[in-house]
């Protein structure tokens, strides 16, 4: 099977993380649309393994939790019966940023109820320790979620943004109501009030839709395949953590939280990615054997 090189995966990894569609760098580097699936499928398992082994044991003093919406194939309210079980709808990203590092120290993809909620607070407390002092919006799944995952090793403050009346030309729009204050709700410890906001983890939320073509909006670059879609988001933050160089820090969030001590090159990432076994070569003397045999 013939197989890119270095360079031209290193290519492709790079046209997909700076916002092009597959069809796009599909017409920019002369590629195949299934060699490009087939090695973000390769690149996106490698780089979510990577992830879960090796950022562990973070120091985090801030933590920002929010949530990102997309959708597969169509919007939930447009979703055929028999396209559901391909998970086609509606699609929640759970982002946790570390506010000093600016790292992503997890993302989730799926829905947006409470058990989603508790599997990504669970994995944001298995990979940090000691206190954290954490912020989210006022949805009320984190309650329940950041209680079961850190106990009373929290300290925990809801920033809910508080919203006028839209106008009717706000109300065709994607984005809400113009934002007119935003309250503070002190949930359990004793938050920094200096401290509780999510502006970091909202710029990364902009940075998403900057960044991938998939949650631009409108267009028709959507996802259209659920697995793609979290393919694409594994790779777009491990690109994110270790390739990146943060504008305001002037190196990598992998770097300023201690992961490494160089910034990535994309032919690293895509060395992430395991080479294939060849294959078995069987003799034409063994298969005549077996053909004896079964005589």
């Amino acid at each position: 099977m013939n197989r890119l090189s270095t360079e031209m995966r290193s290519k492709v990894i790079g046209a997909l993380v700076e916002g092009n569609s597959i069809n796009a760098t599909c017409r920019m580097l002369g590629v195949g649309k299934h060699t490009v699936l087939r090695l973000l499928e390769d690149a996106g398992d490698a780089c979510f393994k990577f992830h879960d082994r090796h950022v562990r044991n973070l120091r985090v003093r801030r933590l920002q939790c929010d949530e990102i919406w997309s959708f597969v194939g169509a919007k939930a309210k447009n979703v055929k019966p028999e396209r559901e079980p391909e998970g086609w709808g509606d699609v929640w990203t759970w982002t946790a940023i570390d506010a000093d590092t600016k790292l992503c120290v997890s993302w989730l993809v799926g829905g947006r109820d409470g058990a989603w909620a508790m599997e990504f607070m669970e994995d944001c407390a298995e990979r940090i320790r000691g206190r954290v002092q954490l912020t989210t919006d006022g949805l009320k799944h984190y309650l329940e979620a950041i209680e079961g995952a850190f106990g009373c090793d929290v300290d925990y403050a809801q920033l809910q943004k508080i919203y006028g009346t839209p106008t009717d030309a706000e109300q065709r729009r994607y984005s809400p109501a113009k934002c007119i204050g935003t309250g503070m709700k002190v949930v359990s410890g004793d938050p920094d009030p200096e401290h509780v906001s999510t502006s970091y983890v909202e710029r990364q939320n902009l940075s998403m839709r900057m960044g991938m073509r998939r949650f631009t909006r409108p267009t028709n670059g959507f996802s259209k395949k659920l697995e793609n879609h979290a393919h694409q988001i594994a790779v777009y933050f491990m690109h994110y953590n270790f390739c990146r160089v943060h504008k305001t820090l002037c190196v990598t969030p992998a770097i300023e939280a201690g992961l490494t001590d160089h910034v990535w090159t994309l032919e690293e990432l895509c060395s992430l990615i395991p080479e294939p076994k060849p294959l078995q070569q069987i003799g034409k003397a063994i298969i005549l054997k077996a053909l004896e045999n079964m005589a």
